[in-house]
C-alpha cells in the first residue's frame, strides 16, 4: 500500500466503522439516530372464562340455624307445627308456640319457619291490648237438659268439639296460676274448664270426651256432698280422677254463702268459717294427700272478709262466677268464671270465648 493510500484510509476509518455498526445495529446512537426496534411481543394465553358460583338453594343450606332463643329451619314435606315442635322443642304439645309466633298452622315444603325456644310474651300484653283467658263453669250433665245447670251430654260434647275445631287450647289450673304469677306464657287461645259441686255424671259423660280430646279440667267439690249418694262422686272417684290428671279443688264444706249473715256474731261467723274453709283442707289432706290450693266461692259470692279468710286458710287462688275472662294481672282471689247454661246455643257459648282485650296505647 502506498503512503498516501494509508493516510486516506486512516482518516476515513471512523466513518466506515460507524457505518458498519449502524448497519449491524450494534452501536448506541446519538439523538439523531433512531432507536432500535422493540423486542417482539410474546403472546400469553387468555385466562379461561370465570365459572359462576352455584346458586344457594334450600338443599345447599344447613337443615337449621339456631341460637339460645330461636331455631330457624325449613319445613319438610308433611311437616306440621306438631312435628316441628316434636323435632326441635322435644314436645308435640308445644305446637302452639310455633303457631302463635308465626301466625300460621301449616307450612309448604321448603318454607322458612322460625321456632321460639322460650316464651316471648308471658304477660300477653301488646301495643294493641292484652290476652285474656276465659274460664268456663259447668255443673251437672245428663241425657237431656233439665233446668239451667243440668246440660245434655250431647250439647256438652258439641261444645268441646267446637273448642278443638276452632283451635282453642285447654290448659290446666296449674298452668293458669303460673300465667297470673308471670311465670308462664299461655297459648293465645287458652281456655280453662271447671265443674262445680262434684256430680258423678262427670265420670260418665265428661271424662270420656275430655280424654279423647286431650283436655284437662278442674273439679270444685264441696265436702258434705262427696260420697253423699248415687249422684255424688266419692273420695275414691276423686283420687282416681286426680291420678288421671284432673285437678280436684275445694268448694267449701256445705255450699253456703260465705259472707256474714245478717245478725251473725263475730264468734258464730268465725266458727262457721272454720268449718267452711278449714275443714275441707283437713279432708283433702286425709283423702287426697294434699290440701286444696284453690276454692270456688259458692254462688261466686265473696266480700273483703271472705277474701281475707280465704287466704288465711291456705287457698292461693279463688274463683267467682262473674262473666268475664281473665288477664295476667287479675286479682288471684277474685278470678272470673263464665257459667255455661243448658239453654245456650252454640253461638251463645262462643260469645264466652273472647281471648283478647283490645286497648290501644296512646
Amino acid at each position: 500500500m502506498k503512503r498516501g493510500d494509508a493516510l486516506e484510509t486512516r482518516w476515513a476509518g471512523p466513518a466506515l466503522v460507524v457505518a458498519i455498526l449502524l448497519t449491524t445495529g450494534a452501536c448506541a446512537t446519538t439523538t439523531s439516530v433512531s432507536p432500535p426496534p422493540p423486542p417482539p411481543r410474546v403472546s400469553t394465553p387468555a385466562p379461561p372464562p370465570s365459572v359462576p358460583a352455584p346458586p344457594v338453594t334450600r338443599e345447599t343450606l344447613p337443615e337449621m340455624f339456631e341460637s339460645s332463643d330461636f331455631v330457624v329451619t325449613f319445613a319438610k314435606p308433611g311437616d306440621t307445627p306438631a312435628t316441628l315442635a316434636k323435632r326441635y322443642l322435644g314436645d308435640a304439645n308445644k305446637a302452639w308456640m310455633i303457631e302463635d309466633y308465626t301466625g300460621k298452622q301449616s307450612f309448604a315444603p321448603g318454607e322458612e319457619v322460625v321456632i321460639p325456644r322460650e316464651p316471648w310474651n308471658p304477660s300477653g300484653v301488646t301495643a294493641a291490648g292484652y290476652q285474656i283467658v276465659p274460664i268456663l263453669c259447668y255443673h251437672n250433665l245428663g241425657p237431656q237438659d233439665k233446668g239451667r245447670l243440668l246440660m245434655a251430654a250431647s250439647k256438652f260434647e258439641e261444645q268441646m268439639r267446637y273448642l278443638k275445631a276452632q283451635g282453642y287450647r285447654v290448659v290446666n289450673l296449674r298452668e293458669f296460676r303460673q300465667f297470673i304469677e308471670g311465670k308462664r306464657q299461655l297459648p293465645r287461645k287458652a281456655v280453662v274448664l271447671t265443674f262445680d259441686d262434684g256430680y258423678r255424671s262427670f265420670r260418665e259423660y265428661a271424662e270420656p270426651i275430655l280424654k279423647e280430646l286431650g283436655f284437662s279440667a278442674t273439679l270444685f267439690v264441696y265436702t258434705d256432698f262427696v260420697g253423699g249418694g248415687r249422684n255424688a262422686l266419692s273420695w275414691k272417684d276423686l283420687r282416681e280422677l286426680k291420678e288421671a290428671g284432673f285437678d280436684i279443688e275445694a268448694h267449701s264444706k256445705t255450699h253456703t254463702d260465705l259472707r256474714r249473715k245478717q245478725g251473725e256474731s263475730d264468734t258464730d261467723y268465725a266458727a262457721r268459717m272454720r268449718d267452711e274453709l278449714a275443714l275441707p283442707q283437713r279432708l283433702f289432706r286425709q283423702h287426697l294427700g294434699a290440701p286444696a290450693e284453690a276454692i270456688a266461692y259458692p254462688y261466686g259470692a265473696a266480700d273483703d272478709d271472705v277474701l281475707k279468710l280465704t287466704g288465711q286458710n291456705g287457698y292461693v287462688v279463688a274463683f267467682t262466677v262473674r262473666r268475664e275472662a281473665n288477664s295476667a294481672f287479675v286479682a288471684p282471689l277474685k278470678i272470673h268464671r263464665s257459667q255455661v247454661y243448658s239453654e245456650m246455643s252454640l253461638e251463645d257459648f262462643a260469645r264466652n270465648l273472647n281471648v283478647f282485650h283490645e286497648e290501644r296505647l296512646k
